[in-house]
Formats: structure tokens, sequence, C-alpha cells
């Protein structure tokens, strides 16, 4: 299969939470019944054809170290017919810690309620392999989904359920500060290992998403509010036109950024590492995320003051820390 363009990877609009668990239970049935027609993979996975196609794209970089062309996921599609190979890596056995099994339990009892999924697909045979070597019954693992107070967890539900507006004390963490705030609560919804609230704020004068764990008060207030039916398709981050946006050079070994931050392109460079171009949304942030990186990153290109000083900000940092290249400043 070709890889994207000079553009990079297109983001899908789906929940990336969703889309993982959807390619999860999709690989081990498309490989087991390769050469398969994309009519019935859409059909089995009820999804559309651009959304099978989207899906398909992204699987040419997925792959193991040292991530050579031997130990990727092979895509096909020719006459509208899928052919997919895993790598001989793929074969090699795990050696796991006992958290590790857990987590791979936890997630394959999400992924067998992904429509389309084949109980006994090869994925599904291994992790009951997995839960019988722990001991463990599948159906009785309970995921504890952040450290949320449960009283505010109540409180919101509640609040969603009778359409009434809360006052909520909130920190928001990319621009390191406290604010108190009115909130239409719209939606709940767990991501990633946390809880959310979507709602419309007040203050902002827009649908905005909040984080569990950093709601430290909640107020209900006695206004009532008409439903948005727009909430129900909120990621965790939504950037808008007029955010900064910064360009980075990542190593290989920091190809993670790509997995856990919303990126609107990915090219692929040599020896595994990527060109990635990310919206921000506050100076803080984009400091803290450069000084985790260190020396894995490099600054291509920042299209704001905002996103410069920021930049320069994390690079005078590391720069106390003898971090070669930190004194440049960015362009």
């Amino acid at each position: 299969m070709a890889a994207p363009g000079a553009g990079g990877v297109i983001v899908s609009r789906v929940p990336a939470g969703d889309r993982v668990r959807r390619l999860l239970a999709l690989i081990p049935w498309v490989t087991a019944n390769s050469p398969v027609a994309v009519d019935d993979v859409c059909r089995r996975f009820g999804i559309s054809r651009s959304a099978l196609l989207a899906d398909l794209e992204v699987l040419p970089f997925v792959g193991v170290p040292p991530y050579t062309p031997d130990t990727m996921i092979d895509v096909d599609i020719d006459d509208d017919v899928i052919e997919m190979r895993l790598a001989a890596p793929f074969d090699r056995p795990l050696r796991l810690t006992a958290p590790q099994a857990l987590a791979l339990i936890a997630a394959g009892h999400s992924i067998r309620a992904v429509p389309g999924a084949d109980p006994g697909d090869p994925l599904q045979r291994a992790l009951a392999k997995v839960a019988a070597a722990m001991g463990v019954d599948p159906d009785r693992v309970h995921v504890d989904l952040g450290d949320v107070e449960r009283s505010t967890l109540d409180a919101l539900s509640t609040a969603a359920s009778d359409r009434r507006s809360v006052e909520i004390g909130y920190f928001t963490y990319g621009r390191d500060e406290h604010s108190q705030r009115v909130v239409d609560p719209l939606r709940l919804y767990a991501d990633r290992g946390n809880w959310y609230l979507a709602g419309w704020c007040h203050r902002s004068t827009d649908v905005r998403v909040f984080r569990l764990d950093r709601i430290d008060s909640v107020r209900m207030l006695d206004q009532t509010f008409e439903p948005r039916p727009d909430a129900s398709t909120l990621a965790v981050f939504r950037p808008s036109d007029t955010d900064p946006r910064v360009t980075l050079d990542l190593d290989a070994s920091a190809r993670w950024v790509i997995e856990q931050y919303p990126c609107e392109s990915v090219d692929e460079l040599a020896d595994g590492a990527v060109r990635v171009r990310m919206a921000i949304t506050a100076r803080p942030w984009l400091e803290r995320l450069l000084v985790r990186l260190g020396p894995a990153a490099s600054v291509v290109d920042a299209d704001t003051d905002l996103a410069t000083a920021g930049v320069d900000a994390a690079r005078r940092i590391l720069a106390v820390y003898g971090v070669p290249g930190s004194s440049e400043p960015a362009k």
C-alpha cells in the first residue's frame, strides 16, 4: 500500500481509543482471511469504505524496532481486495510482567465489544491463554478510570441528566492556572484511562472538554439548559484554526508523541524518525513537552510568537543541563 503523500497521515475524527480497539479486532480477522474484499470487511465491522481505507493507511507504519520494512505490517490493496501480512517479529514470544498481562486482559475485554470482532481469532485466543495463566476471569476485571472523587462524578452525572448548569473549580494544566467556570454539562465519557466532561463553558462561550481529576469543586446551580447535539462527536482536544502550530523532528525513541498527542500531520523520516506538526494552545504545555523530549526532538518551525517563546524557554532550561543544540534560538 502506498505511503501518505507530503501532507502526512490524515487524522481520523473517531476518538483514538475507539479506533485502536477497532484495529485490534480488524487486523487478526483480515490477516486470517486474506485475501478479502474491501466490501466484506466493511460489512463485517460496520464501517464505511472511507473509514476502512483511513485505518489501512496507518498500518504500514506499525511495527517493531528497528522499524525496517521486514518488521512492519504489510498491507496491499489491489482491485478492491485486501491482503495483509504480519512481519515475522510479531510471532516472537512476549515476556510480560503481571501488570502488563493484566492490562492486556482488560484491553481485550473492550476489544470483544467491537462490532465484527471474532471471539475465536488469534488475538482473543492469545488473551484467553494469558488470562488462564494469570488465573483471572476477564469478565470480572474492573478498570479504574483516573483518580476522580465519586461525589464529583455523581454530581456531574446528575447535572447532565437534569440539564442543570454547574459552577466548577478547574485547574488548566496547559496554562498552569486555576479558575472558576460555569458549565452546562453535556456528556461524561472515558478516554485513555481518564474521565472527561464535555460541556458548554460560559466563560469561553464554546464547547470545552474538562478532565474530571482536575475539577476540585462542583456547585449545582438553579439554571437549566437545552442539550446540544454536537457534544457526542467531541474529542479530548479540538484545535482551532487560530491556535499556534509547531513542527518537530522526533527521533525513533520519541514516536510515543504520535500516540499520546493529536498531530495534524506525520511524515516518516530516516531511521524511524518522524516529522510532526502539532497545534498548541498554551506556552507552558509546549515548554514541558520539549523539556521532557530533550535531545530526542528538534524544532523545525514555530509559526507564532507564542510558540517561539515556548521553544526558546524550553531550550534555556535544557541548556542548563548541557543538552546539545539547546542554545540555538527558535526559527
